[in-house]
């Protein structure tokens, strides 16, 4: 007889620093929502649902779909909209035959009003209706935040390889494959799980090339290879959440053997930590990018990583574009914000009209001051654009009705929205042309190189305030278990925390 998969997903990355609160609205407006059947729409999409479903019929098992839901990095959720989500995933869940084992996508580093650990309560709730002896698998990105309440109610934790993240739809296959195997009895998973001190952008956190975190996956992905050892993760962690248990961590899965995956999660977070510093990012004013971009001959891609829209930011910072124009700059740049109230009064303006307009910091007021503008009107949209891949590749994105406003040689995209930044989709949709411009603007501290890396001469982190701030230490953490690198300097060899799955049963 065939299995019977449950496949399910709540995936967010939450940001604690950001003013608003992210509810059911948030959701269908920048992410997308499916029940019951409809979560086979996802089938061929760029995402982990899509892996499990292919995974799952590929092999001749069935597919019992629950919820699916993800949506743009946000605030902190709220509890209305958290409860919603997990009692209707529960309810399909409850309402099915006996199943064999359950799929689960988050993104890890959620979190929810009056609840810093959701992944966990839905992991507890699912095991609550399915029982001990039915594996239950969570899939997470690179950067979620894993905690020992997750490893007592989860059969497996899988992590992203890659960052820029183009693998969640083999993640989501690596996963299915997993739980074939233990529903079948042909292994037996036992995690172990290190936590660190540490708490970092992941600015220089690419795994793409030689640098520090791509040779420690490296490290991750040789041990995969050898016999015993069914995963291995490196968890970079979502830094913008400000709870008591977070931080980077290492997570391997041995087949059967207690030890050996305490060991080897020890291994990989002991040279982790070891390269902590080279993940410290180095940032510059506007004016001294302007300076230095000017001796670079070809495009400049300035870094307003601190209002980081994939990290949980509003995308309402003015200041890249006043920094511009305080520098002078007569070259063609390219910049966004999103201010509705902006848009709004741009499309009321019409193509071909001048305004003067109060633009930035409306969102989320507490980064900055808004920058009076005046401008020509060059287009309007409705916003709608379709993600070329990443994580919502596929599927249809919406910065809501927006305008392109064009000041002196800087065209402004003016956006009602946030929108995930995967490569330069919103600038093209409204015929802004990133490869003829002199300096680029880009909320984002990784995706930017899907985007332009092509053709970008250089790139500048720029030192601006923000939600998704490139320096940690930036930050105004009150709650996050201390010390913690970079904020203290802790000692060279810590005591890393360890635990190890409850459903280890097997010893080394």
């Amino acid at each position: 007889m065939s299995l019977r998969v449950a496949i399910g997903q709540i995936s967010c990355e939450s940001n604690t620093f950001s003013a608003f609160t992210c509810d059911l609205d948030t959701v269908r407006k920048t992410g997308y929502l499916y029940e019951g059947d409809g979560v086979l729409q996802l089938r061929d999409k760029n995402n982990e649902v899509a892996g499990m479903i292919a995974a799952v019929e590929g092999s001749g098992a069935r597919v019992v779909p629950l919820l699916a839901s993800r949506w743009n990095s946000s605030a902190v959720v709220s509890s209305d909209c958290y409860r919603y989500l997990r009692d209707q995933l529960i309810a399909r869940l409850d309402d099915a035959d006996a199943v064999d084992g359950v799929l689960l996508s988050c993104h890890g580093s959620m979190v929810v009003e009056g609840m810093d650990d959701p992944e966990a309560d839905l992991a507890r709730t699912v095991r609550e209706v399915v029982g001990r002896r039915v594996p239950v698998i969570m899939t997470l990105d690179l950067h979620g935040n894993v905690t020992r309440p997750m490893l007592d109610s989860l059969t497996a934790i899988l992590g992203y390889k890659e960052y820029p993240h183009d693998d969640p739809v083999t993640t989501g296959e690596r996963a299915a494959r997993l739980l074939f195997k233990t529903a079948r009895g042909e292994a037996t998973p036992v995690m172990a799980w290190v936590g660190l001190p540490m708490i970092q952008t992941a600015f220089n956190a690419s795994t793409k090339g030689t640098g520090p975190f791509a040779q420690l996956m490296n490290q991750a992905k040789a041990l995969e290879h050898e016999p015993g050892i069914l995963s291995a993760s490196m968890q970079f962690v979502g830094s913008y959440i400000d709870i008591p248990d977070m931080g980077c961590s290492t997570v391997v899965i041995s087949d059967g053997h207690r030890e050996r995956a305490l060991r080897e999660a020890r291994r990989l977070a002991g040279a982790f930590w070891d390269r902590r510093r080279e993940f410290l990012v180095e940032t510059v004013s506007v004016a001294e990018a302007v300076r230095r971009g000017r001796a670079i001959d070809g495009p400049i891609v300035l870094l307003d990583t601190a209002d980081t829209t994939g990290g949980g930011a509003a995308g309402d910072s003015i200041d890249l574009v006043a920094g511009l124009l305080d520098a002078g700059v007569t070259e063609p740049s390219l910049a966004m914000v999103v201010d509705p109230e902006g848009a709004r009064a741009c499309l009321r303006a019409g193509v071909g009209s001048n305004v003067t307009v109060d633009l930035g910091h409306r969102v989320d007021p507490r980064w900055g001051k808004p920058s009076r503008v005046t401008g020509k009107v060059v287009c309007v949209s409705d916003g709608r654009f379709t993600y070329a891949g990443g994580i919502f590749g596929g599927t249809v994105g919406s910065m809501g009705p927006s305008a392109v406003l064009q000041i002196g040689s800087i065209q402004l995209l003016v956006q009602s929205l946030p929108t995930y930044d995967w490569k330069d989709e919103q600038y093209r949709s409204v015929g802004m042309r990133p490869d003829t411009a002199k300096f680029v603007g880009a909320k984002n501290m990784m995706n930017f190189r899907n985007a332009y890396g092509a053709f970008m001469k250089g790139q500048f982190v720029l030192d601006l305030p923000g939600p998704t701030a490139p320096d940690m230490r930036s930050l105004p953490f009150t709650r996050a278990r201390r010390p913690w690198f970079p904020l203290d300097e802790v000692g060279a060899d810590p005591d890393f925390a360890t635990a190890v799955s409850a459903a280890a049963t097997a010893s080394s």
